[in-house]
């Protein structure tokens, strides 16, 4: 039986119908994608404390609203194959409806705690119960009302893909906003109210699209197929797998791009939305009827971004931010916009537009699950970027070569110039030094030479992808480290030991940061067998040493320290005989390589019979006994930003109740991107503690003592003992105008605005 309005209800054609229909589709698509992608980094902060602010929690998020999103594709495309309208507008207003039982938005309980591994799949099963329901009803909305617009009868829906551009303009203000107005100006709590709002009225716009839907004139369209004069064949499934390939490298580029550039910032919505945003505005500019941004200029620019990247990562460039905020994405966007581009050259014809649909979403997931869950199994360092890279040149279309005569032999010289460059890295010898002290230009020259085939010749895509597999393969047998390097990873990030030229030194490295440093060998050779002295940022001249001093000389006696983020374990060696200190790490893998006496001696030497706390210090900490500690030391890092979670009016309220009566609290904010020393005041303020800065070099000139930048905290001057009246611990009042930072606010972008703006970046 077919569900469907009796013919004397439905309208008639005319231009104002047209017009209405127009814009209540448009609108309702435009508020459907700003709630979609509004989500995402709303909920996805009200998480991340729960996982030690990893910038990993925003890759698996976004794997769980890929995956979500092609369950949304798949459920509309399902509806549209109905007998009848009413069905699938009655189906879907109820589950619009029932949606709403979910909000507003906030995580189910039952999932307070994270287990001790497995936080991936923890994650995603977090998101499901939580949030699954009412984003898997927005996902659906933009396939699902493209395919009712066409059913209206409106002129417009022989090529309603103008309509998926006004929803990725929505998706795209919606990120956009998040960090520049809705983050700095509403707290979490605020915008969760207004998103539930928008809900409601998103409910409203549906249900009028599909009133107008019920009375459009049934001779305008079948219920199966749509009458648009189009009569291209149905894509085959080559076409298909091509779309989802071109769907899935931007996609999997997308993560590992934020990846990237997060690792070494903060792991917070500022830099999740600018990649994403840059994702979404390419759909909106490749669907317009007249690009602004031809695709044969897109093409033409790809292979010169593919190169951009090649440098970029050969060049690290991390010291400086604008540079790996903007290079990084510029050529992240020119190749989106390729790969999109094709797609929007080979869509279908309306009445294939839900499975074109599906399989765009199906390659998204491909490519979140690519970079988000496999590559962090898979490998040890971060081969997810180069690999997607290397396919992003199999994207390309398939060109007829200029010069057939000439480029025949190219494989042949790309062999041996693979085995001149790369067997000196197994070899050694003079050309090997050689080249690795040339890294840069000699993986840069390759990277040109990938753009020139590419544009010159027009050679195949396969002789592209292979000269830029060859550069990146370089970046592995000549990395940037001196020294001999071993990688871990894990759920928190990719972590290095390097072993420095001669083996002097074993530096820990998260990111492009150094963690923790200890010398192994004596100037003539010989193994350091001495109790291990506190290096790099932990020397006693520094900030942290001075505090454990002036604590220790207050106390008069042995002290009771609590220090957060355990690191290469260098902190144990400021202890003395006596002493109770307890370590808190949220990374087993960090645990395992300190104690790992192959790599560092600190743990061994010094407190054998150390126990971390594994999990995540908010969790863990709090659990603590009240009024125990003399000292704390909040010494977390997610590579060169202390977690923000760590950081709040609410963090410091838990440490200040785990202080003695006389205890501190010290905060290592040492950064070259963030402001923080403010922060802390304020949120130290905030608890009725005093604060005192320390920034200022040690004095040493020796290798790997590093200027420390450290925040002591107390109720009382006389609580810091010496550093009271010591000069070089300035007493900091927070500005008046910051707002403090709460588990409900933080404003990421005000402290890199400070961070530029005093130029200590």
């Amino acid at each position: 039986m077919t569900l469907s309005a009796p013919p004397a209800s439905r309208d008639t054609p005319s231009p104002s119908r047209h017009r209405l229909i127009l814009i209540l589709y448009t609108v309702a698509i435009f508020v459907s994608a700003l709630l979609l992608f509004s989500v995402q980094p709303l909920f996805t902060k009200m998480v991340l404390p729960r996982l030690g602010g990893s910038p990993a929690v925003w890759s698996v998020a976004m794997v769980f609203f890929q995956s979500l999103l092609l369950g949304g594709y798949l459920y509309a495309h399902f509806l549209t194959q109905l007998p009848g309208r009413a069905a699938a507008f009655a189906i879907h207003l109820m589950l619009l409806i029932a949606a709403l039982t979910a909000l507003p938005l906030a995580i189910a309980s039952g999932w307070g705690e994270p287990p001790s591994s497995g936080y991936a799949v923890w994650l995603l099963g977090l998101f499901a119960v939580s949030i699954g329901l009412p984003f898997f009803a927005l996902a659906a909305n933009n396939p699902l009302l493209q395919a009712w617009f066409v059913r209206t009868g409106h002129p417009g829906g022989r090529d309603p893909y103008f309509l998926y551009a006004s929803s990725n303009i929505g998706s795209f203000l919606a990120l956009l906003s998040y960090p520049f107005l809705l983050e700095p100006a509403l707290s979490l709590r605020g915008q969760n109210l207004l998103w539930t709002m928008g809900y409601g009225v998103l409910i409203l716009l549906i249900a009028g699209c599909g009133a107008l839907l019920l009375r459009s004139p049934q001779t305008v369209a079948t219920e199966s197929t749509v009458e648009t004069g189009d009569n291209r064949p149905p894509p085959t499934w080559l076409i298909r797998l091509r779309w989802i390939f071109l769907a899935a490298v931007p996609s999997g580029l997308l993560i590992a791009v934020t990846a990237h550039i997060s690792t070494d910032v903060a792991a917070a919505p500022l830099l999740w939305v600018l990649p994403l945003s840059l994702y979404l505005l390419t759909w909106v500019l490749v669907f317009q009827s007249r690009p602004l941004l031809p695709h044969t200029w897109m093409l033409a620019l790809q292979p010169l971004a593919i190169a951009g990247v090649i440098v970029l990562l050969a060049f690290g460039g991390e010291q400086n931010l604008l540079l790996t905020l903007g290079g990084h994405q510029l050529c992240f966007f020119v190749i989106a916009m390729a790969c999109h581009g094709e797609l929007a050259r080979t869509r279908p014809a309306p009445r294939y537009l839900t499975g074109f649909y599906v399989a765009l979403s199906f390659g998204g997931m491909v490519g979140g699950l690519f970079a988000g869950l496999i590559a962090p199994f898979t490998f040890s360092w971060i081969a997810e970027y180069p690999i997607l890279i290397v396919l992003a040149a199999l994207c390309r279309p398939p060109f007829r070569e200029r010069w057939p005569n000439l480029t025949r032999w190219y494989w042949v010289l790309l062999v041996l110039l693979a085995v001149g460059l790369i067997a000196p890295a197994f070899s050694g010898g003079a050309w090997f030094t050689w080249l690795e002290q040339q890294r840069v230009y000699v993986i840069g020259v390759l990277g040109g030479l990938a753009a020139l085939v590419a544009l010159l010749p027009r050679g195949n895509r396969w002789k592209v992808a292979g000269t830029v597999a060859l550069a990146l393969l370089l970046l592995r047998a000549y990395p940037s480290d001196e020294g001999r390097v071993t990688t871990v990873r894990s759920f928190f990030g990719v972590h290095k030991i390097v072993v420095t030229p001669g083996g002097h030194y074993h530096v820990l490295m998260h990111g492009t940061t150094i963690h923790g440093a200890e010398r192994m060998l004596n100037d003539d050779g010989t193994p350091v067998t001495d109790r291990p002295v506190p290096i790099s940022y932990y020397d006693k001249d520094g900030g942290i040493g001075q505090a454990i001093a002036a604590i220790r000389a207050r106390k008069s006696g042995s002290i009771r320290v609590a220090v957060i983020g355990l690191g290469a374990g260098t902190l144990a060696c400021a202890s003395v005989p006596g002493e109770n200190w307890t370590f808190f790490e949220i990374d087993q893998t960090m645990i395992d390589t300190a104690r790992d006496p192959r790599y560092f001696t600190f743990i061994e030497k010094c407190a054998p019979q150390m126990k971390p706390v594994l999990g995540d210090a908010r969790l863990t900490f709090a659990r603590e006994p009240d009024g125990q500690y003399d000292l704390i030391i909040v010494d977390a890092y997610s590579s060169d930003a202390i977690p923000i979670h760590l950081a709040t009016q609410e963090a410091m309220a838990i440490y200040r109740s785990k202080l003695a009566p006389q205890g501190a609290v010290a905060m290592h904010v040492s950064n070259r991107h963030l402001e923080l020393a403010s922060v802390v005041a304020g949120i130290a303020n905030a608890n009725g503690l005093t604060s005192w800065h320390f920034n200022e070099d040690s004095g040493r000139d020796d290798t790997y003592v590093f200027t420390t930048d450290v925040v002591i905290s107390a109720r009382a001057d006389a609580d810091i003992g010496s550093l009271a009246s010591n000069e070089k611990w300035v007493k900091t009042v927070p500005p008046a105008d910051q707002q403090v930072w709460t588990d409900d606010y933080s404003n990421i972008l005000g402290a890199v605005w400070r961070r530029l703006r005093d130029g200590d970046n």
